[in-house]
C-alpha cells in the first residue's frame, strides 16, 4: 500500500527552499542538477505562496469576526 506523502509546513518548505538556493548559489553544480534544483525550488515557492494565501484568508475571517463582535 502506498504511503501518503506528508505535506510540508510553511517553515519546513521555507527551510528546504533556503537549502536549494544555497546549493544553487554554490556554483558547483552541473546544468542538469541546477535544473532539478530549480524545479524543486519552484514547487517550494508555489507551496509557500499557497500556505501564505491560506493564512491570509484565515486572518481576514478572524478580523471580520472581531469586527462583528465589536459592533454587537
Amino acid at each position: 500500500m502506498a504511503e501518503k506523502k506528508k505535506e510540508l509546513t510553511m517553515d519546513e518548505a521555507y527551510a528546504q527552499l533556503q537549502a536549494v538556493l544555497e546549493k544553487m548559489e554554490s556554483g558547483d553544480l552541473g546544468l542538469e542538477e541546477s535544473f532539478k534544483l530549480y524545479e524543486e525550488g519552484l514547487g517550494l515557492v508555489k507551496l509557500c505562496s499557497s500556505k501564505l494565501d491560506e493564512i491570509e484568508k484565515k486572518m481576514i475571517i478572524l478580523e471580520n469576526r472581531t469586527e462583528e463582535n465589536e459592533d454587537a
